[in-house]
């Protein structure tokens, strides 16, 4: 796999644009405006599902968590918690009873599934954006594959923002079922800093504020509830940034329920019912039959400011009336 990834990097020829995308042996780096934007960690011995990280706001400033992949002092005295949530990444823990989620390496959990990477596909660099398509599969520890993933990711260039837009079809090798649960899908870890409240071995005051697109604010409002869009905001050494998650509207059981936590987990999860509502005759689980597709629509925007004064209210509206 790792000679099939840098085969491709050959044939990609250097783009003058401002989105440039560049194949390594495991990942694909993402550059926009002549700075690092991200990487798109694919494969390697230790990888069970793939990730951006660390991500960065058009400043430069990172807001993903950087531990367990690296040690930084600002998050020497924080607590190591979910070592499995790495960057951004789309998982479920319970596709067939296999967790895709909670799958580190070092956990010993049976049950635990790989997203594995199949194709490298087009990659293209851009003037005003570019694009990576890739396809996994989702397997148990045996290698039995459950589901096909074909992924397209759309980076956009903007002096302000960095804006990414996911695209990812599942398609049943065998009959499916996404289980009712809290832990999925379209996940990202914040850095702590901008977390809402503080953990237990935190040395700081967190500055993070969760917000959606009803009005409700905190986890205590926002958690499990359906609402078009997300926003979590805070402030990193004077700099206010903060990142928003779009539901298309054509997804599945749109508005999607989010599982964002005051630790600093945000994710939207189209297959949490009971789960959020705690209410047991309600049923998120989806099924899917062997050779059928669900597709799913995301966009990631990383702001300056705060969700008011970043107008994400404003910015759903125009991905809402995109055709």
């Amino acid at each position: 796999m790792k000679s099939a990834l840098l085969l491709l990097a050959l044939a990609v020829l250097p783009c003058a644009g401002q989105v440039k995308i560049t194949s390594g042996p495991d990942k694909i780096s993402i550059q926009i405006g002549g700075k690092p934007f991200t990487d798109f960690w694919v494969s390697g011995p230790e990888l069970m599902k793939p990730y951006l990280f660390p991500v960065r706001a058009a400043s430069g400033t990172y807001v993903t968590r950087m531990w367990p992949l690296e040690n930084v002092a600002e998050e020497e005295n924080t607590q190591k918690d979910h070592r499995h949530q790495i960057g951004l990444w789309f998982a479920h823990d319970d596709v067939n009873k296999l967790d895709f989620w909670n799958n580190d390496a070092s956990y010993k959990t049976p049950n635990r599934g790989k997203i594995v990477l199949q194709k490298v596909g087009e990659l293209k660099s851009g003037r005003n954006q570019g694009s990576v398509a890739v396809t996994f599969e989702w397997r148990d520890l045996q290698g039995d594959p459950q589901l096909t993933e074909s992924r397209v990711m759309t980076f956009y260039d903007d002096p302000k923002l960095r804006t990414v837009d996911l695209d990812i079809t599942l398609t049943a090798i065998k009959g499916i079922v996404f289980g009712d649960s809290k832990d999925g899908v379209l996940g990202i870890r914040l850095r702590p800093i901008l977390q809402e409240q503080a953990q237990r071995m935190d040395k700081f005051q967190p500055t993070g504020h969760i917000v959606n697109a009803d009005g409700q604010e905190t986890e205590k409002a926002a958690w499990g509830k359906p609402s078009n869009w997300c926003d979590y905001s805070g402030e990193i050494n004077g700099e206010k940034v903060g990142i928003a998650i779009f539901d298309n509207p054509a997804n599945p059981r749109h508005p999607v329920r989010w599982h964002v936590r005051g630790y600093g987990l945000f994710a939207a999860n189209p297959f949490g019912l009971s789960a959020f509502t705690n209410d047991k005759s309600q049923n998120g689980a989806m099924t899917l039959e062997p050779g059928r597709s669900v597709r799913f629509r995301y966009r990631i925007v990383i702001h300056p400011g705060d969700g008011k004064t970043a107008d994400v209210a404003g910015l759903w509206n125009k991905y809402a009336a995109a055709k």
